[in-house]
C-alpha cells in the first residue's frame, strides 16, 4: 500500500485496539456532534485501557462541523495533535485508516485516534447537510441521495434483469442481522412483501430499501503493532487499504453499474495479500440495497451483474455461506448521515470474538468497505486478527 508521497506501508504495521460507538438513535438537545465524538472517543480509550493524555492524533469527519479537527482536538484540549480532517462522505473513515496507518508509521504520532458524530435525526436532514447548487442536476430538483441511487438501481435491473424482490432481499437479510444487535434501531421482523408494500421513495425503491435517519457517533483506536499486542484487546491488524474516487456528482458517474469498488477493492487485496474467498465476514456500506448488490459484484464475490440472485435464498443473511453487515447495517442498526466508521467497529468486534449471538464463528478476515457522495468515494479495508500477520 503507497501513500500519495510515495511511502509504502507495511502490513500488519499499525492495529486497531479500542472501538466504541458514542449515544445512537435520537439523542434530542443534549448532545452536539463534537459531544458525541468525544464520547466515542472516552469510551474506545477505555476499551483499549488507555488515556486522552495518551492520544497525539486525531482524525475525524462530519459534515455539521467544517472544522471539525479543530473543534474536536479543542474538546479534548489536545493542541499538538496530529490532525486529518479528509471528508469525501460516508467512507472518510476507511481513508482515515489509511492515512492513520501511514502516520504511525513515519511516527508522526502514537496513539490515533478516528472519530465521527451526527446528530441528523435531531435536527433534521436538510440541517444536517446542505447540498452545492449543481447546474446539471439542481434545476431538476431530484430528491438526493435517493434519487441518484434510485437511478443506478434501474439501470442495473435493466441491464442485469435485477428484481425488486432481490433488493429487498438484501433489507431482509440485515434486519434479521438486526434483531441479534441489542442496539439496533429497528426491532420487527421483515419480509421480502413489507419492503415491496412500503412507502415508495424513488422508484423503485420503498422506504424500507433505503437506510434509516439516525443520530451517532463513537471512535476507533490505533497504534503500532509493537505497543497493541500489550494493551488490554486482541489487536486488529490493518492489512491492505484501497480507494478510488470516480465523481462527484451522479450525472458524471463514468457507468451507474460500476463503481470505484473494483479500483479500491483490487488495491487492498494485493496490500493485504488476501482474495475474496479468503474473507470471512463483510462489512458493506448499505445506504441502499442496491449498495450491498454492486459492491458484491464489484469486490468479487460474484460476478457483474449476478449479484440479485448471489443475495438470494438467505445466503448473506445468519445463517448463510457468506456474513454480510452484520450489525444490521444502515438498514436496520443505525445511520448518522456517514457511516462509515460503524462497519469497521463491527469488523473489529467480529475479529475480536465479540459480538454474542450474531458472532461468526472463526473470523480471522474482515472486508470492510465504505461508500462516499452518491456512489462516488470508494475505499475498501482488510482487517485481520493476529493470526493473519
Amino acid at each position: 500500500m503507497t501513500t500519495p508521497m510515495g511511502h509504502t506501508v507495511t502490513r500488519g504495521s499499525v492495529a486497531i485496539v479500542g472501538a466504541a460507538e458514542s449515544d445512537l438513535g435520537a439523542v434530542a438537545d443534549r448532545m452536539s456532534p463534537i459531544d458525541l465524538m468525544a464520547q466515542g472517543v472516552h469510551a474506545a480509550l477505555a476499551d483499549a485501557g488507555l488515556a486522552l493524555k495518551d492520544v497525539d492524533g486525531v482524525f475525524c469527519a462530519t459534515t455539521q462541523s467544517r472544522f471539525s479537527a479543530m473543534a474536536l482536538t479543542e474538546y479534548l484540549g489536545l493542541p499538538n495533535a496530529f490532525t486529518d480532517n479528509t471528508i469525501v462522505g460516508g467512507s472518510s473513515f476507511e481513508i482515515h485508516l489509511a492515512h492513520a496507518h501511514a502516520a504511525l508509521e513515519l511516527g508522526l504520532c502514537n496513539v490515533a485516534v478516528v472519530a465521527y458524530g451526527s446528530t441528523q435525526r435531531t435536527v433534521g436532514r436538510r440541517a444536517a447537510s446542505q447540498r452545492e447548487y449543481n447546474p446539471y442536476e439542481t434545476p431538476f430538483q431530484p430528491f438526493l441521495p435517493a434519487s441518484a441511487y434510485a437511478m443506478a438501481a434501474s439501470r442495473h435491473m435493466h441491464e442485469y434483469g435485477t428484481t425488486r424482490e432481490q433488493l429487498a432481499e438484501v433489507a431482509v437479510a440485515a434486519r434479521q442481522w438486526a434483531l441479534m444487535n441489542p442496539v439496533a434501531w429497528e426491532k420487527k421482523p421483515l419480509t421480502i412483501q413489507d419492503v415491496l408494500n412500503a412507502r415508495p421513495i424513488s422508484e423503485p425503491f420503498t422506504v424500507r430499501d433505503i437506510c434509516l435517519v439516525t443520530d451517532g457517533g463513537g471512535a476507533l483506536v490505533m497504534t503500532r503493532a509493537d505497543r497493541a499486542k500489550a494493551l488490554k484487546q486482541t489487536p486488529v491488524y490493518l492489512l491492505g487499504s484501497g480507494q478510488s474516487i470516480t465523481h462527484a456528482n451522479i450525472s458524471s458517474m463514468p457507468d451507474l453499474t460500476h463503481t470505484g469498488a473494483i479500483e479500491s477493492g483490487r488495491q487492498a487485496y494485493a496490500a493485504a495479500g488476501v482474495k475474496p474467498a479468503d474473507i470471512d465476514v463483510l462489512a458493506l456500506y448499505d445506504a441502499f440495497t442496491l449498495n450491498t448488490i454492486l459492491f458484491l459484484e464489484d469486490l468479487g464475490f460474484c460476478k457483474k451483474g449476478e449479484g440479485g440472485p448471489f443475495v438470494q435464498g438467505g445466503r448473506i443473511a445468519p445463517g448463510g455461506s457468506l456474513p454480510v453487515n452484520t450489525n444490521g447495517g444502515g438498514l436496520s442498526y443505525c445511520h448518522p448521515g456517514m457511516y462509515g466508521l460503524f462497519i469497521l467497529i463491527e469488523a473489529v468486534r467480529q475479529l475480536r470474538g465479540q459480538c454474542g449471538q450474531r458472532q461468526v464463528n472463526g473470523a480471522k478476515l474482515a472486508l470492510v468497505h465504505g461508500n462516499g457522495g452518491v456512489l462516488s468515494a470508494q475505499a475498501t479495508t482488510i482487517l485481520g486478527g493476529p493470526s493473519t500477520v
